[in-house]
């Protein structure tokens, strides 16, 4: 049985391809479109949980032998040609979909598909696995696609207010019952009952756990959740539910500009400091601006504050394990 894989990150930019992982996103844009090609193995495998039970998963991995949960995050620019090789290593079969752009059908267990497709509209989308739903995709089988604006390495859509990084966050909820029952071919018959929360795969510890301060466990300080930048750094954050439950995101420090929600820009830019993120498959994008803490006294420049989400489930583990769900760390440095 396979172990999750953890991501390594280094410094160094990715122009114009898929990354390595979720969570910062480098992009250097370009004046012409491209065509952008990547190959995603369906594998299994177990990941241990903050309280140290080991849950079965599915993901779209990056090789055959790793698990990754969840998929890489793929950024193109509107109008790249996107070619994906799936391939299913496991006996079930499974999908890959981007609703509105492409259906790749069922991959059978054992088997491989091919799909192109023309990224047409900018914004931030969900790729997933339809089959079996929801259970294929609150099993892993799901990653995030960035779609940047032609030309611009600074906006969400053409005349957006501007960035200078960006980051993306996939959330779910795990209800290690469900993930059972798939692992031995059944269907769930019992309530959704999560017991776990996760932002890019990863969930909160707390000091005193073993594993805090971990980046390759600890959502807190993972290279891919964590907030870093000092003042000024305004930072885009694509945030994709693929979970059933509806959840409120909650930023200390600053307020966000919500700049849309499920693709939808809205018409004005929102100042606020807790959001809506919808459920099954929706999305918020919104940019954290790095100003200094306006309750701040003496005025400061550094610093760390937390997200987290305001619905209580969502910061435990196991059903009671407080702060060990959905949060991550602001860094001002």
């Amino acid at each position: 049985m396979r172990r999750r894989e953890f991501l390594k990150y280094t410094s160094a930019g990715v122009a114009s391809s898929l990354l390595s992982g979720v969570g910062l996103l480098n992009w250097t844009s370009r004046a012409q479109a491209s065509s952008i090609t990547r190959t995603l193995y369906i594998t299994d495998g177990t990941i241990a949980q903050p309280d140290g039970s080991e849950v079965y998963f599915r993901g779209f991995s990056r090789s055959e032998n790793s698990l990754n949960v969840p998929g890489e995050a793929l950024v193109v620019q509107a109008g790249d040609t996107v070619k994906i090789t799936v391939i299913n290593t496991l006996s079930s079969d499974h999908s890959f979909v981007i609703d509105g752009l492409v259906d790749s059908g069922i991959i059978s267990g054992g088997q491989s598909k091919t799909v192109e497709f023309l990224a047409i509209a900018h914004g931030s989308y969900l790729y997933y696995d339809k089959l079996n739903a929801p259970y294929n995709r609150l099993l892993g089988l799901h990653g995030g696609m960035a779609v940047m604006p032609a030309g611009s390495s600074s906006e969400l859509y053409p005349g957006s207010p501007s960035f200078v990084q960006q980051y993306m966050w996939l959330t779910n909820e795990v209800d290690p019952i469900w993930h059972d029952a798939v692992s031995r071919g059944q269907t769930p018959t019992s309530r959704f009952e999560p017991r776990y929360f996760t932002i890019n795969g990863r969930s909160m510890r707390v000091p005193g756990h073993a594993e805090y301060g971990d980046p390759n466990i600890d959502s807190g300080y993972a290279m891919d959740t964590r907030l870093v930048g000092s003042i000024g750094d305004r930072t885009l954050v694509r945030i994709l539910n693929a979970g059933q439950c509806i959840h409120s995101v909650h930023f200390h420090a600053n307020h966000v500009e919500w700049l849309a929600t499920n693709n939808q820009p809205h018409s004005e830019v929102w100042r606020k400091d807790t959001l809506r993120l919808p459920n099954n498959m929706g999305g918020i994008d919104v940019i954290y601006p790095f100003e200094a803490p306006s309750d701040a006294w003496p005025p400061v420049s550094r610093g760390h504050y937390p997200m987290h989400f305001h619905d209580e489930m969502t910061q435990t583990a196991g059903g009671g394990l407080y702060q060990f769900g959905i949060a991550t760390t602001i860094a001002f440095e």
